[in-house]
């Protein structure tokens, strides 16, 4: 492995507080209105640029309920959001999630590369294959893809858009005055693809940015979601409790690429973690056991219900077995669902010891003071269970403390850099620029 491998760092702004911080926005430093307050977004971003992260990250879903986590229920479309993000920052990359469910291939490459080309190729895409089964709904759907199609489709879109991306070649605008030449129509490329999902006839109306192509972000743990990562990822998204199930993942992912014939350098595994950090590690997990303990029950319960389709809970006894769902969660999150399934059924969980679980297991592996936390991150990375981590980002003091206190612990060691090594997302990930398939 190259001596310059350097831990990858990203920041996921969710505002007021994703699945699980039912509390997050009553923190003082937190804006009642910061998941649409787009000053706090370019904010979190510069704090996060100075201190030389290589992204931002943005989440998204389009199907709500009144029990939806807070930030879910009022945030700001991905790419206006980054887009907005990119004119206030320099070297930061600008990643956001677009479903391939209910966005059109042509649509997503060119909002896709018009944030490539604002920003100076700093974006990424988050391809996501939509597990709220509600969403259908909202695009005049009656029914949710099933797995199947829901990953076809995935598959054949980032195919599509990424050939869209190649329509033109790099010189294919000279905009020579002199001459009177703008464009040299030879180097123009409709696509005509057919495929099984998808007729995409092209060429994309906009021109390559300097990395070449968008970086693809992936999230999906299913079997289906990880022949996806494994296919056409650069960056992928999980979440591992362990350092063993993080090992386990990122060598499965790289197994699977290297069987696709692609580099498994190529392909970098970047799960969310949420530190908890004091000036003692009694302090940090402290902090964790108030943090744990004041969450909302009745919110977990109903939370509870997201990846079975945002199925009920709150009709059954707590203190009964888990109850019986049938195939509920198979057209939502269903890995996710049958996970929570075998947790129950294996332990003769109640419905109630089920939702404390759920809370119990948002426990960090990353809690005690900026030594600890530096420590544990360098072990999981030496060891090779990740290759960056995404910090979820809440009150600024907290990021900060990440910053200014462990930051410089592994810099220290070499483990994280000191400085950008490019003006774009894929120079600093240290990711190739993908060769226009029609370049001579």
């Amino acid at each position: 492995m190259s001596t310059r491998r350097n831990l990858k760092l990203g920041a996921v702004l969710m505002g007021v507080g994703g699945p699980g911080q039912h509390h997050t926005w009553l923190h003082p430093e937190i804006p009642g209105d910061a998941s649409v307050d787009i000053r706090w977004y370019i904010a979190r971003a510069q704090q996060a640029e100075a201190a030389k992260f290589d992204h931002v990250f943005i989440v998204d879903s389009q199907f709500i309920t009144p029990d939806s986590p807070n930030h879910y229920l009022n945030r700001l479309e991905p790419l206006t959001l980054l887009s907005a993000i990119a004119v206030q920052t320099t070297n930061i990359g600008l990643v956001g999630t677009l479903t391939t469910s209910y966005n059109d291939p042509f649509n997503l490459a060119r909002r896709l590369a018009s944030l490539d080309v604002i920003s100076g190729g700093r974006a990424g895409w988050n391809v996501v294959a939509t597990g709220d089964g509600g969403t259908a709904g909202n695009y005049g759907r009656k029914e949710h893809y099933d797995y199947a199609a829901r990953y076809g489709r995935a598959l054949e879109s980032v195919r599509v858009v990424q050939g869209l991306w190649d329509s033109y070649e790099d010189d294919a605008f000279p905009r020579d005055k002199e001459r009177g030449v703008f464009f040299d129509k030879t180097k123009q490329h409709p696509l005509n693809h057919v495929g099984e999902h998808f007729r995409v006839v092209g060429p994309l109306n906009i021109q390559r940015s300097p990395q070449g192509q968008p970086v693809i972000f992936q999230a999906g743990d299913s079997d289906e979601g990880r022949d996806l990562g494994a296919s056409v990822a650069e960056a992928i998204f999980t979440h591992s409790a362990t350092i063993e199930q993080a090992q386990a993942f990122r060598k499965d992912l790289r197994d699977r690429a290297a069987a696709k014939g692609r580099d498994p350098d190529h392909v970098l595994i970047v799960p969310g973690i949420s530190p908890i950090i004091a000036e003692t590690d009694a302090a940090a997990l402290q902090i964790e056991e108030e943090r744990l303990g004041g969450k909302d029950f009745n919110r977990a319960l109903k939370e509870l219900g997201r990846p079975f389709g945002w199925h009920d809970f709150s009709q059954y006894d707590l203190d009964a077995p888990f109850p019986e769902l049938g195939d509920a969660g198979d057209r939502s999150f269903k890995t996710q669902a049958e996970n929570i399934k075998r947790l129950a059924r294996e332990n003769n969980y109640t419905l109630r010891q089920v939702v404390q679980h759920s809370i119990d297991s948002q426990r960090s592996p990353f809690v005690g003071s900026p030594l600890t936390v530096a420590n544990a991150i360098q072990e999981w990375f030496e060891a090779g269970a990740f290759d960056g981590i995404n910090l979820t980002i809440t009150a600024p003091s907290e990021f900060a403390t990440f910053t200014d206190e462990v930051l410089p612990i592994l810099r220290s060691r070499g483990i994280a850099r000191s400085s950008y090594e490019s003006s774009t997302l894929r120079g600093n990930l240290g990711l190739p620029v993908p060769q226009n398939v029609h370049a001579s």
